[in-house]
């Protein structure tokens, strides 16, 4: 059974949450301060942050003010995809590790393998030059791991061909009839945890009748059933809310969906096809 305080462990050996909280576009301020505050609240151990979301000062502040010791609060940042250079890379850093104020990060993930306005492009020879840097973090001991996001299998392969330190995570969207199988299969073969963000599609799955009609035989929420089949697959889902009653339950994922019904999950056409895919992953 999967709760907020189990865990995997990544390829060196450092333990983490199996359920994230994603503060993805929640606004800097009370709102993003006082969604983390309630996820320690009701148990959530690891919080997911990111230099582009522009609130990680809140998210430090609630992370603080918690009162929960620090070493029992796993927390990621990332480095913004617009960033692609050696020293760029050790300065936003050094922004983030001053914004979050809490000694130091759990997690450093390298946010996109291109920038936003740009997705598709190719900067191999970039990110090879960023993993140098992310390592030299990594050895600086200011964080405990580092990864990456939104990276396919090229992506990877890129910054693996001549790293010392192989990337420890794949943050990656993923949900119930949008699995990436590729990207997925060939992070399991190298000991590379898989994140799963958007779990939900951001709502667009919710509607989905098959999904609710499981949903209902189990006598959970849609939302439940969606982040236990991330978490039955082995990957790490990272669900966002601002709601207490929406934070609360999200986090209720003590049940087991049988083999039959995980076959139908994973066998499922997109859940939700107007949600924004990325199409440089599939």
């Amino acid at each position: 059974m999967a709760t907020v305080t189990d865990t995997y462990k990544l390829s060196n050996g450092i333990e983490i949450p199996k359920i994230g909280f994603g503060t993805w576009q929640i606004p800097a301020g009370d709102v993003a301060y006082n969604s983390v505050a309630n996820a320690l609240k009701v148990g959530y151990r690891h919080i997911d942050t990111a230099k582009a979301y522009a609130n990680e000062a809140s998210v430090g502040q609630a992370i603080r003010d918690s009162g929960i010791d620090r070493k029992d609060i796993f927390v990621t940042s990332k480095l913004p995809g617009e960033t692609k250079t050696y020293d760029g890379t050790l300065a936003d850093f050094d922004a983030t590790f001053k914004a979050l104020d809490i000694d130091y990060l759990d997690l450093y993930l390298v946010h996109a393998p291109w920038p936003w306005s740009q997705i598709g492009t190719n900067h191999d020879k970039e990110n090879v030059d960023v993993w140098r840097a992310m390592q030299e973090i990594y050895k600086s001991g200011r964080v405990k791991a580092i990864g990456v996001s939104n990276f396919n299998v090229h992506d990877l392969q890129n910054v693996m061909q001549d790293a010392e330190i192989a990337p420890m995570v794949d943050q990656i969207q993923y949900y119930v009839g949008f699995t990436e199988p590729k990207i997925v299969d060939f992070a399991k073969k190298n000991n590379i945890l898989v994140e799963a963000y958007s779990p939900l599609a951001t709502g667009g799955l919710l509607n989905n009748e098959d999904v609710a009609a499981m949903a209902k035989k189990y006598g959970v929420s849609v939302a439940q059933l969606a982040l236990r089949f991330c978490i039955q697959n082995g990957l790490l889902p990272l669900p966002k809310a601002t709601s207490a009653a929406h934070i609360e339950a999200n986090k209720e994922l003590d049940f087991t969906i049988q083999d039959e019904d995980m076959d139908k999950l994973n066998n499922m056409p997109d859940t939700a096809p107007s949600h924004f895919h990325n199409a440089t992953q599939g």
